[in-house]
């Protein structure tokens, strides 16, 4: 497959790895590439999926060059594929692992709050919502996931406040579940998808529908 996303199915499961040479912006042929990957991974039966990112970077949010554009026609369909395709990701039937190979902001950090387990690489790297501190306000569909997905007592700080944090802070407050060493990464990332793999498939696409659907329920009742 070409464009911004390979896709490798091994073993039931379907990795998803985004590198646009740049900071793997969620411009339309990313978004594109990521529901080319999905459909990909459904059509070959892949009990779990995993999207990752280039070495140092998973995704640095939506393009800015189209943000701070003229065209509002592209800002649309930038934001439109972007927020449809969160919500897919957010009720994708199988177990979702966002494998955060570096930094995650903006979009970015959307994107890691549609993973079913995150799992980062500890190092230098920068988790957040920063629309704040860029003039920009967080879409509906990013104000319910981030209510859902992290800690209460966090939200303000996190969305309105714009407060970014290293990897042991994005644990603390809901970005990722887990931080580990960049050796033992791959391995996490192998071992978690084989322990989902072993729940019962329906059973785990149903619940994770029950319980996630009434955020998509809000979401479409703001829009």
């Amino acid at each position: 497959m070409s464009g911004p996303v390979s896709v490798s199915i091994k073993d039931d499961i379907a990795t998803l790895t985004m590198d646009d040479g740049k900071a793997n912006a969620l411009a339309p042929a990313m978004s594109a590439g990521l529901n080319a990957g999905l459909d990909a991974a459904e059509a070959k039966g892949a009990r779990a999926v995993v999207i990752r990112g280039r070495p140092g970077v998973l995704c640095g949010g939506f393009d800015l060059k189209i943000i701070r554009g003229d065209d509002e026609a592209a800002k649309a369909v930038m934001r439109d594929a972007g927020m449809t395709l969160l919500k897919r990701l957010y009720l994708l039937p199988a177990p979702l692992i966002i494998a955060c190979t570096g930094h995650s902001v903006a979009a970015g950090g959307l994107l890691l709050l549609t993973g079913d387990t995150r799992i980062g690489i500890r190092g230098d790297f920068t988790f957040g919502l920063n629309e704040t501190r860029i003039g920009l306000a967080l879409p509906i569909t990013g104000l319910e996931l981030a209510r859902d997905r992290l800690e209460e007592t966090a939200v303000t700080r996190a969305v309105i406040q714009a407060e970014l944090y290293d990897p042991e802070g994005a644990v603390d407050v809901g970005y990722l579940d887990h931080a580990v060493d960049a050796g033992a990464f791959d391995m996490a990332i192998a071992d978690t998808a084989q322990a989902l793999m072993k729940l019962d498939q329906a059973a785990y696409a149903e619940t994770k529908h029950r319980l996630r659907q009434p955020t998509l329920d809000r979401i479409a009742a703001a829009e």
